[in-house]
C-alpha cells in the first residue's frame, strides 16, 4: 500500500522503529484518506442513491521528478538542487517550480502531496490503478479503481459507461492497461481511443436489427457460461448491456467530440503531438483532460488518462523545460474549468506517477528511479485545498519524520 506521511500529530513507534507522526494509507485511490468504500457509505448515510461523484486520474508514465515540481530544495547541494528554482504561489508559504506559474497562481485550489512513499520500483501503473503492489494477487487479480466504481455504483445511465480509459497502450507500455481483475470483464474500462471512436456509431444498422443480434449473442453467451470454469464470463451480461446502451445512445460519442466547445476554452487546455508516445510512455495530449471533463459531465464515474513520458534518466532539466509548461497549462485549465462549471465539489482530480526520482543527479544529467518518496497532486472532490501534505528531508530523499 502507498503511504502519505504527515507531521501534524504524534503517534507511537511502529515495529520498524520509525516514529511516524501520522500517515494515511491509500487503497484503490483513497487519496486524502477517503476511499471509494468510504465515499459510498457517506452517500448512503446521506440518502444519496444515484450521486454522480467522479474521479479523473492522470497517470504520469515513468515517474515525475518530485524535487523539480512540488518539492524543490534550493538550499541543498548543487548535485541535488539542480537547475530549477522555486516560485511563490497564491498561498503564503507554499512554493513550487518556476516552470508551473499557472498552478502557482491557483494553489488555493490544489493540494500537492510531497510524501507518497512505499512505492514499487518498476515501471508499472498497477499500484496507482489498484492501490496494491503487482504481486501476490488474489485469483483473477486486483481490480482497477474504475472497475470498483463500476461494480458498486454502476452507470449513471445506460448510454454512458461508468469507467472510461483514455490510456494509450502499445507493446512498449503494457503497464498502462487498466484491468477489472476478480470483478470480471463486465467491469472493464471502455476504451474509445484512436480508431475505436468509429465503433460508437451503428453505421446503418437499425436498432431492431441490433436487438436481433443481441438475442443471438445472449444465446451463445448462455452456452459459453455453462462451459466456462474461470468465472470471467459472469461479468459479460453487464458488459453486453452497457455495450448495447452505448451503441444506441449518442451521449458518449458527443462527449468525445470537443468541436462543440468554445474554441477559447479548447485553446486554454493547450495542445501537443497526439500521434506518437513520448519515449515508451504515452502521448502528451492535454486535450484529453478536456475530454475527461466532458466524459464526467456525460455521466462517467472514473476516467483515467495516461500522460506523456517522465522517465528522465538523462537530460532531466531540458525535459522539464519542455514538459512542465504544457502540463501546467493543461492541469490548471482542467481545475479551473471544473470550478467554473460548479463541478469541483463532486469531481476529484489526481495526477501522479509510479515512483519518485533520485535526489542526486546522475552523470547524464538525469534522475533515476526512487521508490522511497514521490509526489502527487490533488484537486476538487470537496477537499480542503490550498495546503501541502507532508514534507521531506533536506535532499527530498525521505519523508521528514520527527524521531
Amino acid at each position: 500500500m502507498l503511504n502519505i506521511f504527515d507531521r501534524q500529530s504524534k503517534s507511537s513507534t511502529y515495529c520498524d522503529a520509525v516514529n511516524r507522526r501520522s500517515f494515511l494509507q491509500i487503497g484503490s485511490l483513497g487519496a486524502a484518506g477517503l476511499g471509494l468504500g468510504d465515499l459510498f457509505r457517506q452517500e448512503a448515510a446521506a440518502g444519496v442513491t444515484n450521486s454522480h461523484k467522479a474521479v479523473i486520474m492522470i497517470y504520469c508514465c515513468g515517474g515525475p521528478p518530485h524535487q523539480d515540481m512540488y518539492d524543490l530544495k534550493p538550499d541543498a547541494p548543487s548535485e541535488v538542487r539542480g537547475e530549477l528554482n522555486p516560485i511563490k504561489t497564491n498561498v503564503p508559504g507554499i512554493e513550487i517550480c518556476e516552470l508551473m506559474p499557472k498552478m502557482a497562481g491557483m494553489m488555493d485550489k490544489l493540494v500537492p502531496i510531497r510524501t507518497m512513499s512505499d512505492c514499487q520500483s518498476g515501471h508499472t501503473g498497477f499500484q496507482c490503478f489498484t492501490g496494491n503492489r503487482p504481486n501476490n494477487e488474489p485469483a483473477g487479480g486486483w481490480p482497477h479503481v474504475g472497475s470498483v466504481a463500476s461494480h458498486f455504483k454502476g452507470p449513471v445511465h445506460e448510454g454512458v459507461p461508468p469507467f472510461v480509459s483514455l490510456c494509450y497502450t502499445t507493446q512498449h507500455t503494457p503497464y498502462n492497461k487498466p484491468k477489472a481483475g476478480f470483478l470480471g470483464l463486465g467491469h472493464s474500462s471502455f476504451r474509445p481511443s484512436g480508431p475505436g471512436k468509429g465503433d460508437l456509431t451503428l453505421n446503418g444498422i437499425t436498432t431492431e436489427r441490433l436487438g436481433d443480434r443481441r438475442g443471438l449473442l445472449t444465446a451463445f453467451d448462455r452456452f459459453r457460461r455453462q462451459w466456462d470454469s474461470s468465472g470471467q464470463m459472469q461479468g459479460m451480461d453487464a458488459f453486453s448491456r452497457r455495450a448495447m446502451g452505448i451503441l444506441t445512445s449518442a451521449d458518449l460519442f458527443n462527449a468525445l467530440d470537443v468541436s462543440s466547445e468554445d474554441p477559447k476554452l479548447v485553446e486554454r487546455y493547450g495542445s501537443d503531438d497526439a500521434t506518437k508516445p513520448k519515449g515508451d510512455g504515452a502521448p502528451r495530449v492535454p486535450q484529453n483532460f478536456l475530454i475527461a471533463r466532458r466524459l464526467v459531465e456525460a455521466g462517467v464515474r472514473v476516467v483515467t488518462v495516461n500522460y506523456s513520458f517522465w522517465d528522465w534518466h538523462g537530460g532531466n532539466f531540458d525535459n522539464a523545460r519542455q514538459e512542465l509548461p504544457v502540463f501546467d497549462q493543461g492541469i490548471s485549465a482542467l481545475v479551473q474549468d471544473l470550478h467554473d462549471r460548479g463541478m469541483s465539489d463532486d469531481v476529484t482530480v489526481v495526477a501522479w506517477g509510479e515512483f519518485g526520482r533520485t535526489p542526486k543527479i546522475n552523470d547524464k544529467g538525469g534522475r533515476d528511479h526512487w521508490p522511497r518518496v514521490s509526489c502527487a497532486l490533488l484537486a476538487g472532490g470537496g477537499m480542503r485545498t490550498g495546503q501541502v501534505l507532508g514534507a521531506t528531508d533536506r535532499q527530498a530523499g525521505e519523508p521528514w519524520i520527527d524521531r
